[in-house]
């Protein structure tokens, strides 16, 4: 079982090696969302998703996510029918069906193997409504940022949710002379896809 394992994690790390060295050759962004596997078709939040996919896509940027439904299905959805890739990154745990709109599936056989790829195959991250799983996903960028563990890249909160928590805790880590300013919040997700197309010129 061991071996097993081992040989199905490099070869997802091989995978991730191939999607980076191909974004280097046709130089188009990734940009990793995190959400709610909850909302449907017609919920605010996934169209706010969905939205959000489209815009990346006319900026010539592709998306990854986890795969699943809700705001994962929505931001590939949205990249996908306007011309961009859609990355996700699965969890074999979960008996649960992947987005049809995915260009490409990355099954992984534990949660931080699949966290691992998350981040490492997004040059930004955007933060979008969800619950512990998107806080975990958030709070582990945010420590290997403030910990020189990776490469400062562009984290964006969408609602008033993240604005809150991502309030409270700079006050925490400006007590501890740590890093502030890596997240940046917005309530209006065209100004949100702005920000962080901008950096990904």
């Amino acid at each position: 079982m061991k071996y097993r394992y081992e040989l199905t994690c490099n070869y997802y790390k091989f995978v991730v090696e191939l999607i980076t060295k191909k974004r280097r050759m046709d130089k188009r962004k990734f940009v990793t969302v995190f959400g709610s596997s909850i909302p449907c078709p017609g919920d605010e939040e996934y169209e706010i998703a969905y939205k959000l996919g489209k815009i990346l896509a006319h900026n010539n940027i592709n998306v990854c996510s986890g795969g699943f439904q809700g705001i994962m299905d929505a931001v590939s959805k949205g990249a996908v029918e306007n011309g961009s890739d859609a990355i996700g990154v699965t969890l074999n745990i979960y008996n649960v069906l992947p987005s049809k709109y995915l260009t490409k599936e990355i099954k992984c056989n534990t949660l931080f193997e699949r966290l691992e790829n998350l981040i490492e195959i997004g040059d930004a991250y955007v933060i979008l409504q969800g619950g512990t799983g998107t806080l975990l996903e958030l709070s582990l960028i945010w420590e290997f940022m403030n910990k020189n563990m990776i490469e400062i890249k562009p984290i964006a909160g969408y609602g008033k949710m993240w604005s809150e928590i991502v309030g409270i805790m700079e006050k925490q880590i400006l007590k501890e002379k740590r890093k502030t300013g890596l997240i940046k919040c917005f309530n209006d997700i065209e100004i949100c896809a702005g920000y962080l197309t901008g950096l990904l010129e």
